[in-house]
């Protein structure tokens, strides 16, 4: 007969995880196994966790990724290396990192503690803490991928940025003046202070202007809204420019159209990326790029922050602290 002390208690940590799909209220503090890392991966103690708009996404439709018996969301991590799995050389207990593992799965880090393959993460730069960390990774890659590895940007390029006070749009401002352009950049009124604070070089006001009519003559859109948006762009553009779109392939304008204003057009999804992430923390540590945080919220309070969030007026990136 085998007693209870042959059976060790695995450790636990504190989560959240929505107990059904839905509204932010299905979002509950739960108490689950720790997970241990396997071959090439880490556990990393997270400090904070980066809340992005695909996470309300999946909670209220349930989509992206695969789900053991308790999901937990979250993709933005930053923390400390806590142990590491058989094989790992890049990474030591005790090393701060930060990345966006797993995606399009889930990282899990809506939780104290995750695990990913050790390649997903960079050593997160020492210029700033946890919360500005892991305000960073999906938003600051999604950025980065559009314009610098899909559209080519260039210095000297004109670049337009739509929704460019939100969490993509404020990174990508920062991204595309650190390589020389000249960006244009779609807000309300009241965001345009902080906007050219970023440098940002123009701005217009999509409430009272339209942008199709104020704009010519650009190499790249970023288009971070969707819808109508991306067709348009088009007359913006000059011939060889580029429009990236990111929300929705739908949004995508007509592939005949395009092509007879010699156009290029695509839909872009991030992905994990750690020379992209490298990059990043480069830009950080040089001091040409910083997230702006609207919200820190603890962990617990994940429902709280998916509802301000959906409200679609942040400035800036929200962020769960932790520990």
């Amino acid at each position: 007969m085998s007693s209870t002390s042959d059976h060790p208690t695995r450790p636990t940590m504190r989560a959240v995880s929505p107990r059904a799909w839905g509204t932010p209220d299905v979002l509950v503090p739960v108490e689950v196994d720790r997970p241990e890392p396997g071959l090439t991966e880490i556990l990393v103690k997270v400090h904070a966790a980066g809340v992005n708009p695909v996470d309300w996404k999946t909670r209220a439709a349930g989509a992206f990724g695969t789900w053991g018996d308790t999901p937990i969301l979250g993709y933005d991590v930053s923390g400390t290396v806590e142990a590491v799995g058989p094989g790992v050389t890049l990474f030591a207990p005790g090393d701060e990192v930060f990345g966006m593992p797993r995606f399009p799965e889930q990282a899990g880090g809506y939780a104290e503690y995750v695990t990913a393959p050790a390649r997903r993460f960079a050593p997160k730069p020492a210029a700033v803490d946890h919360v500005q960390a892991a305000a960073l990774p999906l938003a600051a890659l999604t950025a980065w991928q559009g314009l610098i590895e899909t559209a080519g940007l260039r210095a000297g390029q004109r670049v337009l940025i739509h929704a460019a006070a939100g969490g993509v749009g404020h990174l990508a401002v920062q991204i595309a003046k650190a390589h020389g352009a000249y960006v244009i950049g779609t807000a309300r009124a009241d965001k345009h202070d902080f906007l050219r604070k970023l440098g940002a070089d123009e701005l217009i006001d999509y409430t009272t202007t339209d942008f199709a009519e104020a704009v010519r003559d650009v190499d790249v859109v970023l288009d971070g809204v969707g819808g109508e948006y991306g067709p348009r762009s088009l007359p913006v553009l000059r011939r060889g420019g580029h429009l990236v779109t990111l929300p929705d392939p739908g949004g995508l304008p007509d592939a005949a159209r395009a092509e007879a204003l010699g156009v290029h057009t695509g839909w872009t999804v991030v992905e994990p990326d750690r020379h992209g992430m490298l990059e990043i923390a480069r830009l950080v540590e040089e001091g040409k790029l910083r997230a702006a945080i609207d919200k820190v919220l603890p962990l617990e309070s994940a429902a709280e922050a998916h509802a301000y969030g959906e409200r679609g007026r942040t400035q800036g990136k929200i962020v769960l602290q932790v520990v």
